[in-house]
């Protein structure tokens, strides 16, 4: 059938640009489904202009299909919606999903989105919550929880150095454990009780600590904490956002400072942190500084355009550049000690 064609299209144009018809292009679009692939050598054209041959006269179809069914769905009846409207304004505390149960029960199936969409439109919002939201919750229970982990970092001999911090959700004050080239079980048990000690001096409540499933967090430093009440909770395997503070806090260091210093062994590495985390401890707003407005409305925390400070405003935050060319958000006396650090 396709040489037959073919041979048609030819004979009609003897001596002459070959013209195709939509005719013509519409039959050999549908044959060459009826063909493997292989055999499309035989047509007169390439196999890509088959295929958008094939999508054209697709589109010519369901063009024609979506004029006969007309535009969208088919509205709903106006007495539905008087009863969906109804059931909303006589019970206030029902959801879309509920009205959406109550219709089943009648034998009429809506969608939940439809319903949605006509209470809103007759002035039927979501009813307030009686409860408090996700995000208060969890704010709530911030005050509690600890997030732990390792980070490393090479020295200028190329030596392997790892930084043990703590994390508190609520406040983002961090408090540096130790710094060691071999964290074996006596050096992560012996900071865990240092911890521990810390937290009973300022009175402060405990009740959960999030670490990754490192190898270098043994059993004996998780009974430390299970002996103080605190339940140590794993996150799941290769899940960095499971910690996900403890993973900006690092990554932040490093972008801040460690990227743009040469450290020589672990008591430079200690003397570099110190002032970081403090001035870091500073610049970061508490999470419940800003509304949810504000916060889309703020410059981001590094901004690349960097200021320097008026001298009225001598010792407030402002965006600067460490050495390197990094810039940072903290104060004038943070500054000073990193530059004097990092010279």
């Amino acid at each position: 059938m396709v040489l037959r064609h073919k041979v048609r299209v030819l004979e009609r144009q003897l001596h002459a640009r070959v013209r195709y018809r939509p005719a013509d292009r519409a039959i050999l679009a549908l044959l060459s489904r009826l063909l493997p692939r292989m055999r499309w050598r035989s047509f007169l054209v390439t196999p890509e202009t088959l295929l958008r041959w094939h999508r054209e006269a697709a589109k010519v179809k369901w063009r024609r299909w979506r004029k006969q069914r007309g535009p969208g769905r088919p509205p709903m009846s106006d007495g539905l919606v008087d009863l969906i409207v109804r059931l909303g304004r006589e019970n206030r505390r029902w959801g879309c999903i509920r009205i959406q149960g109550e219709l089943r029960k009648l034998g009429i199936r809506v969608a939940a989105n439809s319903i949605r969409r006509v209470l809103r439109r007759n002035g039927l919002g979501p009813t307030p919550r009686g409860g408090p939201t996700w995000a208060e919750f969890l704010r709530s229970q911030a005050h509690s929880v600890l997030a732990t982990d390792f980070f490393s970092v090479d020295t200028v001999s190329l030596q392997r150095l790892y930084v043990l911090f703590v994390i508190e959700l609520s406040t983002r004050e961090v408090h540096l454990l130790g710094v060691t080239g071999h964290p074996n079980s006596a050096f992560v048990t012996q900071v865990a009780r240092n911890l521990v000690a810390d937290l009973a001096d300022r009175a402060h409540r405990i009740r959960f600590l999030i670490r990754d499933r490192d190898t270098k967090f043994t059993s004996s430093f998780d009974e430390v904490f299970r002996f103080e009440g605190i339940r140590v909770i794993k996150t799941p395997v290769r899940s960095p956002r499971a910690n996900a503070f403890a993973e900006r806090w690092v990554r932040t260091v490093r972008t801040e400072c460690l990227d743009q210093l040469l450290i020589f062994g672990p008591g430079h590495l200690e003397r570099v942190l110190r002032p970081v985390r403090h001035a870091l401890q500073r610049a970061t707003p508490p999470p419940w500084y800003r509304s949810r407005s504000a916060r889309r409305r703020r410059r981001p925390f590094f901004h690349p355009a960097a200021r320097h400070p008026s001298s009225r405003g001598a010792g407030r935050t402002h965006p600067r550049v460490l050495p390197g060319g990094c810039v940072s958000n903290i104060s004038e006396a943070s500054e000073r000690t990193l530059t004097a650090l990092a010279t």
